[in-house]
């Protein structure tokens, strides 16, 4: 690859990129120039096409942001990768900030290469933001963690895709997924079937999780011998979950009584995950959530992790990102007019 500038205007550039595998380039550009598109709109830069080179039009920080991002890219390709929506707004992530130093000295970002590769059975999972990099970093070196922050994040699916990282490689012998059966604001009736019928619509997000990293033929073996679990909350009681990677999702609909239950199930050779958004909490009015009271008692102790995402980490389409910031814009007046109300002198 290479690379020049041609000055536009005193604070417009243009920077060349040449790359010599033409079917690569078409694969970098997308279809219909999709991928480009994206990068443009993420990056406030134009990026036009010119045979085997493109050309990257806009202020010095974004076009050598876009740039390296681009030349990221492209390496991914030539190791046999390909790109999707979601690694180019990674990329867009993890490339800020961008030394000027190294982009001077022709230098190749390593922005995939994060020392942290999950390989499952469908395809590899690189995390996307630092705080996902440090949450799955942590997952590998802890018995005990908490991920906590808004949806869309990648709090379970991360931890999902180490579970089945580390059954493939051996470290576990089994994968426990579970969540509370509640309902989301609504009363859903009496379900028709038996058990698993009864519970499967509450487990569907960990289904869909686990679909993305096995075959559905594997998966569907897995679980049949049990070597794979999914269960509600409520079938963890009187358990030892021992050589197993397990999964509590939604965690902030737990109760305490339940989430104290949970935690000292955790047995010999285990590792365990705690999930849940403090700001979806499905509980009835008055019942605290065993996430808020397990974060403030076990804050502290030697061996608990706690990994904490924010907006800037959701993944999901970029305007999930801008909804949770509006609704906590709109939020952060009441919890203040409230916690006035409570603090005032009667």
């Amino acid at each position: 690859m290479g690379i020049s500038a041609l000055t536009r205007s005193e604070d417009i550039m243009e920077t060349l990129l040449e790359f010599p595998d033409n079917r690569l380039l078409i694969e970098l550009c997308g279809e219909f120039d999709r991928n480009l598109a994206q990068i443009e709109h993420q990056m406030g830069v134009h990026v036009l096409r010119r045979c085997n080179r493109l050309a990257v039009i806009g202020e010095k920080t974004a076009r050598e942001q876009a740039a390296a991002i681009l030349r990221s890219l492209y390496t991914r390709l030539e190791s046999n990768c390909d790109i999707q929506a979601g690694d180019i707004d990674g990329a867009v992530r993890m490339g800020r900030p961008i030394s000027n130093h190294a982009l001077t000295n022709g230098e190749q970002i390593e922005l995939f290469n994060t020392g942290i590769e999950l390989r499952t059975r469908k395809k590899p999972i690189e995390p996307r933001t630092e705080a996902q990099k440090n949450y799955v970093a942590n997952l590998f070196a802890n018995e005990l963690n908490f991920g906590i922050g808004p949806a869309g994040t990648g709090k379970t699916y991360l931890a999902v895709a180490v579970g089945i990282t580390m059954f493939i490689s051996g470290g576990v012998e089994r994968i426990i997924l579970s969540r509370p059966a509640v309902e989301a604001g609504e009363k859903l009736g009496f379900l028709p079937g038996d058990m698993k019928e009864k519970v499967d619509p509450y487990m569907q997000p960990i289904y869909d999780a686990l679909n993305d990293f096995l075959p559905t033929k594997q998966a569907q073996k897995l679980l049949e011998e049990k070597r794979i679990e999914i269960a509600p909350l409520a079938f963890m009681r009187g358990r030892t979950l021992s050589n197993a990677f397990v999964v509590l999702d939604e965690a902030q609909n737990a109760t305490t009584v339940q989430m104290k239950m949970f935690l000292t199930r955790l047995g010999e050779g285990s590792r365990m995950v705690i999930t849940g958004d403090r700001t979806q909490v499905d509980l009835p009015r008055g019942v605290p959530s065993g996430l808020q009271e397990a974060e403030r008692i076990l804050k502290g102790i030697k061996g608990v992790n706690f990994n904490y995402f924010t907006p800037k980490d959701v993944v999901r389409h970029p305007l999930v990102a801008s909804i949770i910031e509006a609704y906590e814009a709109n939020e952060a007046p009441q919890t203040h007019y409230k916690q006035q109300r409570r603090g005032a002198p009667t």
